[in-house]
């Protein structure tokens, strides 16, 4: 490191005294100039005084002085501006231990005999680093890491359209080149994924793996559509590498992944839970030479249910590797991982710990109070006026985003869906499908909320609240992404749920209350209700929603802010279009009622029943008479 900065430093020298000699050189040719003026000038005035001297008396004698003394002024300010010329190319601050290498220059020029003057000038006209960066990180441009990231990188990395590094990949990049260990905390939409994937492909790259080493790297990704956005990125990163790369995941041919997997893939990217099962049973699957792991978004691989898969794999893996944890928020959680997968000093690389805000500056965010039975139809209007923009909007359940989809298709508002109970192909065609447009909407629950890089959001709408700030910075961190990004979030908050805007202004979260103009609402109700009762699919499907978004309201952590108690179900029906509520059993734990777990994965609050259920009980009939034929009863 200390040869990588001497060597640095030498450059910037040797640049800074070409600009040096370029300066003297402009400098002799000024004086010059100035000279041959005051040559020119002082002729002048000697025509001047011996004109004067012969044709008038003692005053015009007296006034030929009195230009001498102005010719004296002007050579006077002239060599004061020449002296501020040089002032204005002295640097403020020369760098210690440069002197040295600038007498060197000044012995090799042509300027040897100047004497001391001319020496202590070329010594203030040394090296300036950049105010407020030293050492070998006052570059933030990628070309900086030329010494250290192969040009097949940073060719790609420019071929990408990125020149400046962020705050993340500037502070972690280097530490990570030279085989830390790192923790890293930085806002949603700040650069992690080329934090992490740059030093990968170096490390694969100069240990010059090949398809017979296996897996060198693997990344973990908490969701299958964060899973397939790294491996593009990656596959852009790697467009002048030969190395093998793949992407194995849930819900993919598990057959294809264990083949490719035996032939050899010097990368990969995987789901947890399916890297668990082929570390466990395919016998092909070399990772003995594994030299980092890199886990990504590690709060919310925990949050969905991954932590034994997690220990597990890590118990797994060569212990003797490099290991990577990135993600927006650290939890305890996240700390306990690292305690198990981190090697005893990490570095902890956190970027925003100072800020005073946890969400990005080009964030404009607000909330709207808006009562139960009104929600659909602010939800409408407001959709139907930006209609042309980019949207996401948020729901707590599988089944409330899927009724809203064939709702507001049906009402020719068409709209997209992301959600944990579609077939993986769906899911993966509608993410591109968005991904690529201009324009459009997305319904989604969480499992859209965490990582997906999705190209100019204009708004994130919340219209079931979120369970935590956490997840809320995670939601509106879809929108104003990278640096100079901006975006709009709205939340709907029921007048009850006010109590959670001092949580989010805990963790600093600014926000303010949108103006909205209520008798520009569209009145659809009567409307909603007619075409909930008339229509089958609608009306059934409406009744799961609802269901669901009980169900969910009532698994919020936060039962001081979310109280099912506080929930008047007649209104809340009256948002899902019908005038009597369907009935919904909250009885989860009695013994004669089934019991409704959250799920372990797929983000957002899908239930399922507890395995139990509707598990016939056979016994043996043991009290049977001569003339009873029955086998078994229930």
């Amino acid at each position: 490191m200390a040869d990588l900065q001497m060597r640095l430093l030498r450059q910037k020298i040797r640049k800074r005294s070409e600009k040096n000699k370029e300066r003297k050189l402009l400098k002799n040719s000024k004086q010059e100039e100035d000279n041959d003026f005051l040559m020119q000038w002082s002729k002048r005035l000697v025509e001047i005084q011996f004109t004067v001297y012969f044709n008038c008396s003692n005053v015009g004698v007296k006034k030929a002085k009195k230009e001498e003394e102005d010719e004296e002024d002007m050579e006077e300010v002239t060599v004061t501006d020449e002296a501020a010329d040089e002032a204005t190319d002295k640097p403020t601050q020369p760098l210690e231990g440069a002197e040295g290498d600038d007498d060197e220059d000044e012995e090799g020029s042509d300027d040897e005999g100047e004497g001391k003057m001319s020496e202590v000038d070329e010594e203030q006209d040394g090296p300036e680093l950049p105010t407020g960066l030293t050492g070998a990180f006052e570059d933030t441009s990628f070309a900086s890491l030329a010494s250290v990231v192969s040009e097949n990188t940073l060719k790609a990395v420019k071929e990408m359209g990125f020149e400046h590094m962020t705050e993340i990949q500037h502070k972690s990049i280097r530490p990570l080149l030279e085989g830390r260990d790192v923790l890293a905390a930085a806002k949603t939409g700040s650069g992690k994924t080329l934090a992490f994937l740059i030093p990968s492909i170096e490390l694969i790259y100069k240990l010059k793996f090949m398809p017979r080493n296996g897996t060198g790297v693997v990344i973990l990704s908490p969701t299958r559509e964060l899973a397939m956005q790294t491996y593009g990125v990656m596959k852009e990163l790697m467009a002048h590498h030969v190395h093998t790369f793949g992407l194995i995941m849930g819900g993919s041919n598990r057959s294809a992944e264990a083949q490719r997997l035996a032939n050899g893939v010097n990368i990969l990217v995987a789901t947890p839970g399916r890297l668990l099962d082929h570390l466990q049973n395919t016998p092909g699957f070399m990772f003995k030479n594994l030299q980092c792991l890199i886990i990504d978004e590690a709060d919310r691989i925990l949050e969905v249910g991954f932590e034994e898969e997690l220990k597990q794999i890590i118990k797994l893996l060569p212990k003797k590797r490099q290991t990577m944890l990135f993600s927006a928020t650290q939890t305890r959680k996240v700390e306990d991982l690292a305690r198990i997968s981190l090697k005893k000093e990490p570095l902890y690389v956190g970027v925003d710990d100072n800020k005073d805000n946890a969400t990005v500056d080009g964030l404009e965010q607000g909330y709207v109070v808006c009562p139960s039975e009104k929600r659909f139809m602010l939800l409408f209007t407001f959709l139907k006026k930006n209609r042309k923009k980019k949207l996401m909007v948020f729901f707590s359940s599988c089944m409330s985003v899927k009724f809203h989809y064939e709702l507001l298709n049906y009402i020719d508002l068409p709209v997209m869906a992301i959600h944990g109970k579609q077939k993986q192909t769906k899911r993966t065609t509608t993410f591109f499908q968005f991904c690529n447009a201009d324009s459009g909407i997305l319904l989604c629950t969480d499992v859209a909320a965490r990582g997906l890089d999705i190209p100019e959001v204009d708004w994130i709408v919340q219209y079931d609240p979120p369970d935590d700030p956490k997840e809320y910075i995670h939601r509106v961190g879809r929108t104003a992404r990278g640096i100079n990004g901006i975006g709009h979030a709205l939340l709907i908050l029921r007048p009850e749920e006010l109590g959670f805007l001092r949580f989010l202004k805990q963790a600093k979260v600014p926000l303010s209350e949108f103006e909205f103009s209520w008798s520009k609402i569209s009145d659809i109700q009567v409307q909603l209700e007619k075409l909930i009762e008339k229509n089958y699919y609608l009306h059934k499907s409406a009744q799961e929603a609802y269901k669901s978004y009980v169900r969910a309201y009532d698994s919020h952590s936060l039962k001081t802010i979310y109280s099912v108690n506080t929930l008047n179900l007649p209104m809340v029906a009256l948002s899902f279009g019908f005038k009597v509520p369907p009935y919904v059993d909250l009885n989860v734990h009695s013994k004669g009622g089934m019991k409704i777990t959250k799920r372990g994965g797929g983000g957002g609050f899908g239930y399922q029943k507890g395995k139990s259920v509707h598990k016939a009980k056979i016994f043996k009939h043991v009290n049977k008479g001569r003339g009873d034929r029955r086998q078994f009863s229930r």
